[in-house]
């Protein structure tokens, strides 16, 4: 059983709902990340969303645009971020770790070398934003074979032949993008979340996970009613934003915001 198949087994058993918070790998800085991913952890995150940097993320709003821009003014590379995995995994070899990103990176280093050594690094599981399914069968088939757990993205408009193709070829937990748009963006009719998350719950017996327009405890909390993870982005990155780039400050920012977040869900 992978670390998201057993985290989510026991989140079910306790009858709770899984925190996702998402980071950009190198933002503000390296040096800083690890600490960061260690803060949520101890704040109640259950699985960590970890942003690979990528100079145009064509899915994220400008928050998150912004974080990789300032990670890749580090020169932070794919290679960094497994290497940053690594160093969690020093101290936490528990809490699963997902990677967020794009597959021009993932191509250039090869799809069985990212396979084998995001796996020797500790990652869990793996979104690639712009490589479908039907787009990326060698690629998913090496991150399988490495024990890796291809993530992949739902949308509102995403009909039910759509449905039911994605959701044939996901494992670890079905990402459903919770509006029209990119990261960070409109209001979110938690009503039509809640419709669309049972439509998909037709297709397959996965954890569904609902992210995108959230940004804080109601609407979090709101959202984990009908979804079985709630994952929180461009606000996260604005909290860690909106202080010093000390990892001190950091860790207390990550730690006070999602407490927050974490009670809120916990609280419904």
């Amino acid at each position: 059983m992978s670390r998201l198949q057993q985290r989510f087994s026991e989140l079910k058993a306790a009858g709770r709902k899984a925190l996702i918070p998402y980071v950009t790998a190198g933002d503000p800085a390296p040096e800083h990340t690890v600490a960061i991913m260690h803060a949520a952890v101890a704040a109640g995150a259950d699985v960590l969303e970890l942003g690979v940097p990528f100079s145009d993320p064509m899915a994220d709003g400008p928050v998150i645009q912004a974080a990789c821009e300032r990670a890749l003014a580090h020169n932070v590379t794919l290679t960094d971020v497994l290497a940053l995995v690594a160093e969690f995994r020093q101290q936490d070899n528990n809490t699963p770790v997902v990677l967020m990103g794009y597959c021009n990176p993932i191509e250039v280093h090869g799809y069985a070398q990212f396979a084998a050594d995001a796996a020797a690094a500790g990652v869990d599981g793996v979104l690639t934003v712009d490589l479908p399914p039907e787009a990326g069968k060698e690629a998913f088939a090496a991150m399988r074979a490495a024990g890796l757990d291809p993530v992949f993205l739902v949308a509102p408009t995403s009909t039910p032949m759509r449905l039911q193709s994605i959701c044939a070829e996901a494992t670890g937990f079905v990402y459903y993008v919770s509006l029209k748009g990119v990261t960070g963006s409109a209001a979110l009719d938690v009503g039509a979340v809640a419709s669309k998350v049972e439509e998909i719950r037709n297709y397959t017996n996965l954890p569904v996970g609902v992210g995108f327009g959230i940004s804080n405890g109601e609407t979090a909390a709101a959202v984990s009613e009908a979804a079985d993870a709630v994952i929180i982005g461009s606000a996260m990155i604005q909290a860690l934003q909106a202080v010093a780039p000390t990892t001190e400050a950091l860790v207390e920012a990550t730690q006070t915001f999602l407490s927050e977040i974490r009670h809120a869900i916990d609280a419904k």
